[in-house]
Parts: C-alpha cells; sequence; structure tokens
C-alpha cells in the first residue's frame, strides 16, 4: 500500500514545478552532483546543445533585432545594453566586441551592467533589485537608439525599470530573456524569446540561458554586421588592427 504522505509529495512537488518559471525549474536529468565525471560532462554538454535549440526558434526575433540594430547606427543613434549578472557578462561579451570586429565608434556602443563591471571575483546580486539606478543609467537614452535588455528570468527589476524608461524616450527595446511570458518581454517592440531548458544545476542560468544569450546576441550583432558592410566574402573588411595578430588578419 501506498503511504499517502508520499502521494501528497508528489502532488506538491508538481503544484511548486508548475509555480516556477522555467529558469528555476530543476532539471529533469538525473542529479548532476550524483554522477560520475564522464557522465556529468555528456549531461552538461547535451543541456548546452538543448539551449542552442532555443536560439533557432528564435531567428526572425533575432534577424529584427540585427535589423533595428543596423538602422540605429545608420542613423546616428547608438546600441545601449543592459542587464545583470551573467546576463551582464554576456552583454559586455558581446558590446566589446564591436568596435575591433566592425569598427564601429566605441563611442555608439554603450554598456550598463548592474553594479558596474567586476574587477575581480566578485559581483554583488543586490545590485539587480536597484531599479532606480537603471532608469539613471538611461538618462541620456535617445529615440535613434536601440536597447539591449537582458534577463533570463524576463523579471530582473533593474531589466524591467531600463525597458520602461527606454520606451518612453522613444528608443527601440530589444529583450532577451529565457521566460516566455515574462514582463519584460512584454515590454519590447523586439521581444527574443529563449525557451531553454531548466538547468543541470537549478536556477543557475550562467550555463544554459547564458549559452543562449551569448548565441543569440552572436547572431544579432554579426549580421548587424553584415547589413552594415563590415563583412565581404565571409571576411571582416573594417576590423581595427591594433594588434600583431589582427595586422596578419588585415
Amino acid at each position: 500500500m501506498v503511504d499517502k504522505r508520499y502521494l501528497k509529495g508528489i502532488r506538491l512537488t508538481k503544484e511548486i514545478r508548475m509555480r516556477l518559471p522555467m529558469t528555476e525549474m530543476l532539471s529533469d536529468n538525473e542529479a548532476i552532483d550524483l554522477l560520475s565525471a564522464d557522465r556529468a560532462a555528456s549531461v552538461f554538454v547535451a543541456a548546452q546543445v538543448a539551449a542552442l535549440h532555443s536560439v533557432q526558434q528564435a531567428s526572425q526575433e533575432i534577424a529584427r533585432g540585427a535589423e533595428a540594430m543596423a538602422s540605429a547606427i545608420r542613423s546616428g543613434g547608438s546600441l545601449v545594453y543592459a542587464a545583470a549578472g551573467s546576463s551582464g557578462l554576456m552583454a559586455l561579451a558581446d558590446a566589446c566586441e564591436l568596435s575591433g570586429t566592425f569598427g564601429i565608434p566605441a563611442e555608439r556602443v554603450q554598456i550598463h551592467m548592474a553594479g558596474g563591471v567586476p574587477v575581480d571575483g566578485r559581483m554583488p546580486g543586490g545590485s539587480e533589485d536597484d531599479a532606480q539606478a537603471a532608469v539613471e543609467a538611461m538618462h541620456g537614452i535617445a529615440a535613434e537608439d536601440v536597447v539591449i535588455i537582458l534577463s533570463a528570468s524576463g523579471t530582473t527589476p533593474c531589466a524591467v525599470a531600463a525597458a520602461e524608461c527606454a520606451r518612453s524616450k522613444g528608443a527601440v527595446v530589444i529583450a532577451i530573456a529565457n521566460n516566455p511570458g515574462s514582463l519584460l518581454l512584454e515590454l519590447a517592440e523586439i521581444p527574443v524569446c529563449l525557451a531553454t531548458p531548466p538547468e543541470v544545476i537549478a536556477g543557475s542560468t550562467r550555463l544554459g540561458a547564458g549559452t543562449a544569450q551569448k548565441a543569440a546576441l552572436n547572431l544579432m550583432s554579426s549580421q548587424m554586421g553584415i547589413d552594415l558592410g563590415h563583412v565581404f566574402q565571409g571576411k571582416m573588411v573594417n576590423v581595427i588592427a591594433d594588434n600583431t595578430k589582427l595586422v596578419g588578419r588585415a
């Protein structure tokens, strides 16, 4: 006979899972800490591949985002990246490459990471709740700008506040989030929903969600560079050659 407490526990677990956003759910995989190192590596890789499928599913929105970014650069506007935590690191990695890769003037690219860009291993989590700081960061936004905002949950207070402020100034908002139907996506003119599966380590969105975010940004900014004529026959033609390697490449 099955213990009623056991059945109640199963029902409660299902109810909790139904209430949790995808980025906070437990993965259906075996508990990663109970696996051998080889088996765990296989599970991690499979989870990363699964996360990348969400990028393919968002290809139309990614193409729209690339078009908006290219239009902003053509019209004299800026590209403004805003995010917190690991999403902020993904934004930083993409934004910092635009000048060197495509010759886009550095002053036309802005990066607003909640709490500032870390210079050591500390990345204070509380800064993502500072909505007022996000509003202040959007102070100089103009209608010709494009604001790219990332948040795995799609509910991060600073990201939502930045989106609301940018919209009020007439800027195009591109939102990248991993939970379908989240507030950040609803606020965006171009919502890029990357519906990644639950993380192998529950809630650690630096994993699959972060991988999908980085891939989406790679595609969006690269297509922008192509649209602006910075790529010819598969080669970068406006790369800033400021080191020996790049001189040879140029």
